[in-house]
């Protein structure tokens, strides 16, 4: 019985004692990694946007820089140095509730750029806020007092190792309602958007982006195994490093329609199209008298009627196609 105690308390309110060398070592390049990967993030995403402004960009680099980096160093103060434990605890959980809520505000601001029903955006925006409330403060509670309340401590780390669990398993649920309705709402645009004649490819991107997204929901899930497994130190620490890579395969994902929509004379997003350089599109003349055709760049326009080359009209940043008339 004692030894069970010990083991539950080994990692959630100490160091890891009874862990082998070779798993700590394990642990501290995961750590290193995430943060490699953050350094990555934090080059790309400046040098990739034209503009430094809009809820994706910043998310992007707030979930990395404030959630992932502080995170795993304040795991590393945990596991591997003699800082006091309100100093390590504070640093990881101001970090954990960035890099979570935030790779939800990451895939909140996604969904935005290809979903216009405000009743379902602003659900899931309820579901995102109700859920800081629900499953960031009470595991908050109880880490501090499973690592620096010293009476009654078994309790708290009990309570801890509960919640612990609940809370993976509602971030995870959440995380795979956004992506799942991510690619419902992209897979609609693309068959109704992309010029299958002229992109042959359009299918292909398709694919990718549902494997992106279902590889990103797979590492949900590995982490939700291993925390019922009761490997905690492992599930911590490698947490760290699978949403700096979920962040790099989010901004993938992106990539992927901008590969789409440059390439391609039908737009599905201007919104999206209107966030990276090098992009712009042929704008038909509006008026008879107008004989050659305008350059402009990638602007959202909300509630204006264009048309395009190929009889597509663009309406608040979306595309419709239509064959047989051309409506100005």
């Amino acid at each position: 019985m004692a030894d069970s105690a010990e083991n539950l308390m080994n990692g959630i309110s100490g160091a890891l004692a009874s862990e082998s060398d070779m798993l700590q070592m394990t642990l501290v390049a995961f750590i290193g990694l995430s943060w490699y990967n953050i350094f990555e993030l934090i080059v790309l995403v400046p040098s990739t946007f034209r503009r430094w402004r809009g809820l994706y960009f910043w998310s992007l680099l707030v979930s990395g820089c404030i959630g992932v980096v502080p995170y795993s160093l304040g795991f590393l103060m945990k596991f591997f140095t003699r800082a006091d434990s309100v100093v390590s605890v504070t640093v990881l959980t101001i970090g954990w509730w960035t890099m979570v809520t935030g790779q939800s505000v990451v895939l909140y601001s996604r969904l935005h750029l290809v979903l216009r029903d405000e009743r379902v955006l602003r659900r899931v925006l309820i579901l995102i806020v109700a859920n800081i409330f629900l499953l960031h403060v009470p595991t908050s509670v109880l880490t501090y007092g499973a690592n620096i309340v010293h009476v009654d401590k078994m309790s708290w780390v009990n309570g801890y190792n509960i919640m612990e669990k609940v809370q993976l398993t509602g971030f995870t649920i959440q995380e795979g309602l956004l992506s799942t309705l991510y690619v419902i709402e992209t897979v609609k645009l693309l068959r109704l958007g992309a010029d299958a004649a002229n992109r042959p490819d359009s299918r292909s991107i398709m694919y990718q982006l549902i494997g992106i997204n279902c590889a990103i929901m797979a590492m949900d899930l590995l982490l939700l195994s291993l925390e019922y497994a009761n490997l905690y130190a492992v599930q911590i620490t490698l947490k760290g490093f699978v949403y700096s890579l979920k962040l790099k395969l989010e901004f993938a994902v992106l990539g992927k329609l901008v590969d789409l929509i440059q390439g391609s004379r039908h737009p599905v997003s201007i919104a999206i199209a209107d966030t990276f350089p090098l992009c712009s599109f042929t704008r038909q003349p509006e008026t008879p008298e107008q004989e050659h055709p305008v350059e402009t760049p990638c602007e959202s326009e909300p509630k204006e009627f264009f048309t395009s080359p190929d009889n597509a009209r663009v309406v608040e940043s979306r595309t419709f196609v239509e064959s047989g008339t051309t409506h100005a």
